[in-house]
Formats: C-alpha cells, sequence, structure tokens
C-alpha cells in the first residue's frame, strides 16, 4: 500500500498531464468540427457562392468567436468531468432496483445537471450560428391598432432548440450510467494514439448522429403532450407573450416541419460529437502504456519502480498500468526480464521476482476465493464430500480442507494449495465487495421461489429417491438440493451438528412481545409486497449481470496470468539461477484450482457460454466479454508453460490430481 505522497506523484506527473493533452486536442478538433456544423447548418445548394460566403463571414465575425470560447468552455469541462468520474472497474447493477439507485445518487444528480446546463449553451451557440429564425428567444410581436406600444413575443423554434440541447444532455448523462460510459478499458492490440483515434472516428460520428436522431424523436413526443408547460414558465418568467398569428409547434404538422427537423439533429449531432471526441481523446491518452523500471538506482525512487508499483492499490489505474506493463515487459524485453530474474546485492535474494510472483499469484487466489463463494451461494445442485470412505480418508480430507482455507485467507502464494476438490468445500464466512449482490437470503419474499426450494431443509432419501444417485468421484457425491460448502466442518468430520433443542441457552431465552409484534408487522408488509409485480421486477437478481460483476476486473487477473507465464516460459532459457523454479508448482497449482473454478461457474445455470454482441455505441461494454478472455488466456497459460517445459513437469511436486489434470495439457486434450 503507498502512502499519499507516494500514490499522488504519479495522478500529477502521468495522469493528469494525460487528461491536460486529451483535452487540449479536443479544444484543437473543435475548430474543423465548429466549421463543418457551420457549414451543414447553412447549407444553400441552390446558391453555393451565397453560401460559402455567408459561412466565412460567420466564422470570422466577433459574435462566433465568443461562441468558440463557450465552446471551448463546455468541452473543458466534459474533460474535466472525464477525469472525475472515469473508473477503470465498471459498476455493474445486479438488480433494476441498483441500477435505479445509481441514476437517482447525488452525485449523479449533479453530473446530470451540469450537462443540463451545458446542453442549453451547446444549443444557444448552435441557435446563433444558424441564425435566421433561431437566433433569439424574443421577437416583436404583430402589432393591432389599437395595441398602445411594441411587445416581445416568444420566438419557439428558439426555445425548442434550447429545451432539445437540455434534453440531449440529460439523455448523455443518463446513457453514461446504463451503459458505463465513465468506464476505461485497456486495448488488447497496441496501437498510435493517432491510428486509434483514426479507426475509432467513424463510429464517433455514427454514434453521435444515431444517438442525437433517438433522443429526438423521444424529445419531440415528449414536447408534443408537455410542450405548453416550458412554453407558459418562459412567457410568464420573462414576460413574454405568445403571438396567436403563429401555431404552436407542440402539434404534428409543426414538428414535421422538415427544416425544422433537420436543424434539431445538425445541432443534437454536434453537441454529442463534441463531447464523444472528448471521451475518447480521454480514453485513448489515459490507458496508453507506460513503462515502469524494474529497479531503481536511488532508494527515493524506488516507489516508483514495477515491484513496490504493482503490490499498491490507490489509484486503481496505477495498478492496472503496473500490471499492463508486466504484460507487455515478459513478452516483449528480454532484457528487462534479465532485470527480474536477477538476485539483489548484496546478499543474493531475488527480490524483484518474489514481489512480482507473489502479487500476481494473490490476485489468481482472490479471484478463485471469489468464484467459490459466487458458486456456494447459486449453484443448483450441492455437492459435500463422501462420508462413507472411512474415518482415515475423512480425517485427510478435512485436514486438506483447513490447509486450503487458510492459503486463501493468507495473500502468500507460496504455500501449496491442495487437490482443487476441496478448493470447492470452504466455508463461504469471507465475502468480498464484489460477492455481496450473490448472497441470496432464503427468508426474504424477493427471492425466488426456486432459491427457496434450493435452500429449503433437506428430506431424508432412500436409494429409490429421485434425487438420490451414485458416487461421481472418490472425492464428491451427489446428494439432494443443497449448495455447496453447507456443511459445516463437524459434519465434514462425522460429528451432528447440534440441533437448537440441544442448547440450553437458546432454550432459555424467549423474545418479547414488541420484538414478536415487529416481526410480525415485518413479515406482513415484506409478503405484501412480494405479490406486487413492480416490486418483484425490481428486487429480482440479473443473473448475467452477477456473472459480470464477479469478473469486472478481470484485465488485472488476464495481465497477471499472461505476465507469469511467460515469465515462466522465459525462465527455460533466460533463468540463470532457477529462482522461477522454486515457486513453479505453486504457480502450477494456482492456476489449476483457478481453471476449475472457472469451468464451474460457466457450469451454472444462467451463464451464458458464449460472447454477447457488442453495441456499436461510445458505451464500451468490452467488460461483458472479461469472463470468457479469462477462461481462454487461463488455459493458454498452462499450454504455454507445459509447451515450454514439456516432461520435465513430471518432476515438479504437485498433487494426484493436479498432475492428472496437467497431464492433459500435456497431451492436448483440454
Amino acid at each position: 500500500m503507498f502512502s499519499a505522497d507516494q500514490s499522488c506523484w504519479f495522478v500529477r506527473k502521468v495522469i493528469c498531464w494525460r487528461a491536460v493533452a486529451s483535452m487540449a486536442w479536443s479544444v484543437l478538433l473543435l475548430l474543423p468540427t465548429t466549421a463543418l456544423f457551420v457549414v451543414l447548418s447553412r447549407i444553400s445548394l441552390f446558391h453555393p457562392i451565397l453560401w460559402i460566403s455567408e459561412c466565412l463571414s460567420l466564422l470570422t465575425s466577433t459574435s462566433a468567436i465568443f461562441s468558440f470560447i463557450l465552446l471551448c468552455g463546455v468541452v473543458l469541462l466534459v474533460g474535466f468531468f472525464n477525469l472525475e468520474y472515469y473508473t477503470v472497474v465498471p459498476s455493474i447493477a445486479c438488480s433494476k432496483i441498483a441500477l435505479l439507485g445509481q441514476v437517482l445518487h447525488p452525485r449523479q444528480f449533479v453530473h446530470s445537471l451540469v450537462h443540463c446546463i451545458m446542453g442549453v449553451v451547446v444549443a444557444w451557440c448552435c441557435a446563433f450560428t444558424i441564425g435566421g429564425r433561431y437566433r433569439s428567444l424574443g421577437h416583436p410581436c404583430t402589432q393591432d391598432e389599437s395595441s398602445s406600444g411594441p411587445e416581445m413575443c416568444l420566438n419557439e423554434y428558439h426555445l425548442v432548440l434550447l429545451l432539445v440541447g437540455a434534453f440531449i444532455g440529460y439523455s448523455h448523462s443518463l446513457v453514461g450510467v446504463v451503459y458505463n460510459m465513465n468506464y476505461v478499458s485497456f486495448h488488447t492490440m497496441q496501437q498510435y494514439k493517432y491510428l486509434r483515434f483514426k479507426g475509432a472516428l467513424p463510429l464517433v460520428v455514427k454514434a453521435s448522429a444515431v444517438q442525437a436522431l433517438y433522443c429526438l424523436r423521444n424529445f419531440l413526443v415528449l414536447y408534443f403532450f408537455m410542450g405548453y408547460a416550458p412554453r407558459a414558465w418562459i412567457c410568464r418568467t420573462l414576460d413574454l407573450n405568445i403571438n396567436c398569428s403563429i401555431h404552436s409547434l407542440d402539434s404534428v404538422s409543426s414538428l414535421l416541419d422538415l427544416s425544422l427537423l433537420y436543424h434539431l439533429w445538425i445541432s443534437g449531432t454536434f453537441l454529442l460529437l463534441t463531447w464523444y471526441i472528448t471521451v475518447l481523446l480521454f480514453r485513448i491518452f489515459v490507458t496508453e502504456v507506460y513503462s515502469f523500471p524494474v529497479q531503481s538506482t536511488f532508494t527515493e525512487d524506488a516507489h516508483q519502480c514495477l515491484p513496490k508499483v504493482i503490490t499498491g492499490m490507490q489509484p486503481m489505474i496505477l495498478k492496472f498500468l503496473a500490471l499492463q506493463d508486466l504484460a507487455l515487459l515478459s513478452q516483449h524485453s528480454p532484457s528487462r526480464r534479465l532485470e527480474v530474474f536477477s538476485l539483489s546485492q548484496p546478499g543474493g535474494h531475488p527480490h524483484i521476482w518474489t514481489a512480482l510472483s507473489k502479487e500476481c499469484l494473490s490476485l489468481l487466489s482472490d479471484l478463485t476465493e471469489r468464484l467459490v463463494t459466487h458458486h456456494d451461494t447459486v449453484a443448483t445442485n450441492g455437492r459435500a464430500k463422501s462420508q462413507s470412505t472411512g474415518s482415515n480418508k475423512r480425517s485427510t480430507t478435512s485436514s486438506e480442507s483447513s490447509v486450503g482455507m487458510d492459503d486463501m485467507k493468507t495473500p502468500r502464494p507460496s504455500v501449496l494449495i491442495r487437490t482443487p476438490g476441496s478448493v470447492f468445500l470452504r466455508s463461504s464466512g469471507l465475502r468480498t465487495p464484489l460477492t455481496t449482490p450473490f448472497t441470496p437470503d432464503r427468508d426474504s419474499p424477493f427471492s425466488s421461489p426456486a432459491l427457496r426450494r434450493l435452500t429449503g431443509p433437506l428430506e431424508p432419501q432412500g436409494p429409490l429417491s429421485p434425487g438420490f444417485s451414485s458416487i461421481q468421484s472418490p472425492h464428491v457425491m451427489r446428494r439432494g438440493p443443497k449448495l455447496w460448502s453447507a456443511s459445516t466442518d463437524s459434519q465434514l468430520n462425522g460429528s451432528p451438528s447440534p440441533g437448537p433443542a440441544t442448547s440450553p441457552s437458546q432454550a432459555q431465552l424467549k423474545p418479547s412481545f414488541l420484538v414478536t409484534f415487529l416481526q410480525n408487522r415485518k413479515d406482513q408488509v415484506k409478503h405484501f409486497l412480494a405479490k406486487r409485480v413492480l416490486i418483484m421486477y425490481l428486487f429480482n437478481k440479473l443473473p448475467e449481470a452477477s456473472s459480470q460483476s464477479l469478473f469486472a476486473d478481470s484485465q488485472l487477473h488476464i495481465w497477471a496470468l499472461q505476465g507469469l507465464s511467460h515469465l515462466v516460459a522465459a525462465s527455460f532459457s533466460e533463468d540463470q539461477y532457477g529462482i522461477v523454479q522454486t515457486t513453479l508448482p505453486t504457480i502450477l497449482s494456482t492456476m489449476l484450482v483457478l481453471q476449475e473454478a472457472v469451468d464451474r461457474h460457466f457450469k451454472l445455470p444462467h451463464t451464458s457460454s458464449k460472447p454477447g454482441h457488442c453495441s456499436c455505441g461510445m458505451g464500451d461494454d468490452s467488460y461483458k466479454t472479461l469472463r470468457f478472455a479469462l477462461r481462454s488466456s487461463l488455459k493458454t497459460a498452462v499450454y504455454r508453460i507445459t509447451t515450454t517445459f514439456g516432461g520435465h513437469l513430471h518432476a515438479v511436486q504437485m498433487s494426484a490430481e493436479h498432475r492428472k489434470r496437467l497431464q492433459h495439457f500435456l497431451e492436448y486434450k483440454e
């Protein structure tokens, strides 16, 4: 863990400068974007000379310069919000009510309000640029002979353009929450910034035009039914009149004006294009590869070296870039790999390799623990260790399970993890922040009937009952509908667990009348709400979202697998001191245990086994395919090691189950 001073160097010297560079390029690209908008908004194919001359005169006018300054301020503010709200681990809502909570969060309310105001500012600049009937909010009314003086009437065309800007600004903020617009992903293929921007620019233009079209459709429907409300409020606030000789725009004939629709759509496209270009440039600059020194000559710069940086947690972007650098180092930099395999002087200890391998193995062990906990809570068919194989085997199995539990609790990856079968029989008491959405409550009225049947009390089953089946493996037998790890340690050892009636302290405790009354009222309210369809719709879990949330930070594990496997493969010919071979059993055991956990996860119900179709918008949904990329990277990492070492792996000490599974990789049967 870094101190505040040590972690701030990266934010101050790297992230902030990258964000400033992206904002600067956004402002520079605002010039051609604004010029293109001026040309398209004043298009006149029948008078090309007049069209070009008007555009040139407008671009060089003082008012256009003032509008451009306002647009620059909006772009800088958008860039600031990108820096403030970005994340490298997406926030995935596991239920409709959780998503609603994110939308109604005060922080998100500020974000939406500011984007509404910025949308109005951009729409005002667009109205001034288009000119004509959109130029001002008020215009002189048509005077009758009986009128005493001139009056100002509302220009509804200008008002509609401003409202479209506010509506698109709010829609942009709302879409950002629903589709994780603030999520910054790292590309697998490393490219120059210019090439990435050039390749993504057509997608940005298309996404801006399509989203502006959908927002315009929704706005027109909303304005048709509720357009009188903002019109009356503006007139009452600014003391403007409504010109009765002009039809209002909240009618079908007025809203189908092609010129009005075109100008509204081109203005919305311009607004979204400038904002999306800012988002795109920020993503490109922030995810640029950063090369950390493997070791430093000076002590005061030691906290900037890769072994120190990779063990830190704050900021999270620092850990991502460090593991990305480790993955690239292990593949493309032989000179830096030699530094990893070097020994410290004096002493001759492999401190660099120990720090890197320990952190990578700790990440993989944490993911295995999360998967085990997830299996314990949502698996459909419970599995427990066989209790009929003799007391010796039971004691051995219990000791292996307890040792495995200690291994998972401690971040020390040097301890050899036992058989994969024992991993899935650990207690579910350990919870991580990412696994809290997966914990079901059987007593909750919002839980599904299948879950209540799943976690209900078991009935004794005989040999002819439907739930009875033969033993599938020496360590696993199928039982009733019981969740994994539901049995306690005492049950694993063969001793019966004490029931409620055997505890004298529980028998003496009787709830008071007030506690009973409140509990009954609580149950009545819960059962009443459980019968409401809307409540069930909001509180039901989303299985795919739960699986995606479980692997939300799997990019770290993918890089850890790539870095470890490439370093181990390179050590076959580059490791002069044999320091990698000392941790090879632990590395292989950790990878094999994780692979079994991942395989079991994809066998769970309601878990997709194939990647879904990604949308073409600006929302980055690459996190939906991280679990598939992890599964592929895990298998590739094991194959990379087995292909390099081949038959030498028979001399590595590991359990019989691990050796059997490793033999499948050696024979290319996985």
